[in-house]
């Protein structure tokens, strides 16, 4: 499904936020991309979602080799891809509802096509009655869950989790982790970047540790040590 083939990204002459990185990630698999700040990880997702191109090496999705996406194709892709942050971004003047349903309309769906679509989605992610409510009257870890209903209205192959939880206390965290782990078992699969070992270590799955721009570690149901 997703592949690096030897890929480098370089920031001037002798900065390398990545280096000659292999991963082939499988449908469906649930990957958790470990490492302190600065290893590279948030660079790997953005050269998935195309907000970055690599320096060299090829980076493929579904037979696709993303160099040769085109502009004009580049909203198809990144539908096919949905993603969430550690801030939730969540527009404050709209409802839960209406943050969802901003991401359809965009894409220019009906009005019908939105109302059902958004409330199975909140259905999923444990929002329903709370769809009218505004960012400011959720907590934190509901926020973040109008943030993953928002990525997931597009019914995207993959989620991508850039430090979802990093702004969470324990309780909203292990619910955010959890809720991932039902999504991925629905099918999706899921590429979580974090540095938060014991997060990492509850998930069990598989871990690619990171480092300076290299992955030094990439194991099945691995911890994270380093």
């Amino acid at each position: 499904m997703i592949e690096y083939r030897d890929v480098s990204k370089i920031y001037g002459e002798d900065n390398f936020a990545l280096l000659e990185v292999n991963i082939a990630i499988n449908p469906g698999e649930f990957v958790s991309i470990v490492g302190q700040s600065g290893t590279g990880k948030s660079t790997l997702l953005k050269l998935l979602t195309l907000e970055e191109r690599s320096s060299e090496g090829r980076v493929i999705f579904n037979r696709v080799d993303l160099g040769e996406i085109t502009k004009k194709e580049l909203p198809y892709h990144r539908r096919r891809i949905g993603v969430i942050f550690q801030d939730f971004r969540l527009l404050p003047k709209r409802t839960a509802f209406e943050n969802v349903a901003f991401a359809l309309e965009v894409a220019g769906k009906s009005n019908r096509e939105i109302r059902r679509s958004v409330a199975q989605i909140l259905e999923i992610v444990g929002l329903s009655e709370k769809f009218r409510a505004y960012p400011a009257e959720l907590s934190g870890g509901e926020q973040q869950r109008v943030a993953i209903a928002r990525a997931l209205v597009h019914h995207p192959e993959i989620l991508i989790a850039d430090e979802p939880t990093g702004n969470l206390d324990v309780i909203n965290t292990q619910e955010i982790i959890d809720l991932l782990l039902k999504i991925n078992e629905l099918g999706t699969t899921i590429m979580l970047a974090t540095h938060d070992k014991e997060t990492v270590n509850r998930i069990s799955k598989r871990v690619i540790v990171m480092d300076e721009g290299r992955v030094i570690r990439d194991q099945v149901r691995g911890r994270y040590m380093i």
